[in-house]
C-alpha cells in the first residue's frame, strides 16, 4: 500500500500548486496598474528644478526637504510625473540591498512629446547627446542629458505619407 502513497501525495501536490498558480494568474490579470512612475537619483535635486519646471512647463507636486536641500521631488505634467530622489536620501530610507545599488549609472527615459520643435527649442543650451534624427519607426526625436545625469530622448511621431 505504501507504493501508492507517493503518487497519491505528488498527484495533491500538483492540484494545490496548479490551484494556487491559476488563483494568481487572476489576482494579476484582474489587477490594474495605475501609473508608472520612474524614480531618478542623483546627487543633487536642485539643478534639475528648472530643467522640468521652466524648461518642460512640469509643476513640483511634492518637495520632501533634507536638512537645508531637498531630498525628493516629483514633477507633473497632465498624466506624466517623473520623482527624483538624492542618494543620501535612499541610503537613508530603502534597505541595504536596493541602496547599495542606487549608484549604478543613468537611467534612460523615452518621452513622446507632441511638439519637438518646442521641446528642442526650450533645450537650446542643453547639451545635446543625439541629434534630431527621424527614426525607421516614424519617431523624429533628439536626446539630452539632464543636469542629474539621466538620459532623456524626446520624441514625436513623424506625420504618416498621404496617399
Amino acid at each position: 500500500m505504501r507504493p501508492f502513497l507517493m503518487p497519491l501525495v505528488t498527484l495533491v501536490l500538483v492540484f494545490v500548486l496548479s490551484s494556487v498558480r491559476a488563483n494568481s494568474s487572476q489576482e494579476i490579470k484582474s489587477m490594474n496598474v495605475k501609473r508608472i512612475t520612474p524614480v531618478l537619483l542623483v546627487k543633487e535635486i536642485e539643478p534639475i528644478v528648472s530643467f522640468w519646471v521652466d524648461r518642460l512647463g512640469f509643476t513640483k507636486t511634492i518637495e520632501v526637504p533634507e536638512g537645508n536641500k531637498l531630498g525628493f521631488v516629483a514633477f507633473q505634467k497632465g498624466s506624466a510625473e517623473v520623482m527624483y530622489q538624492t542618494y543620501a536620501s535612499v541610503e537613508k530610507d530603502a534597505p541595504s540591498s536596493m541602496s547599495a545599488e542606487a549608484r549604478k549609472g543613468p537611467t534612460y527615459l523615452y518621452m513622446e512629446v507632441d511638439n519637438l520643435d518646442a521641446v528642442l527649442a526650450a533645450m537650446k543650451d542643453v547639451k545635446i547627446v543625439m541629434p534630431v534624427r527621424t527614426a525607421f519607426y516614424g519617431m523624429r526625436e533628439f536626446g539630452v542629458q539632464d543636469p542629474g545625469g539621466h538620459f532623456i530622448t524626446f520624441a514625436q511621431p513623424v506625420a504618416a505619407p498621404q496617399h
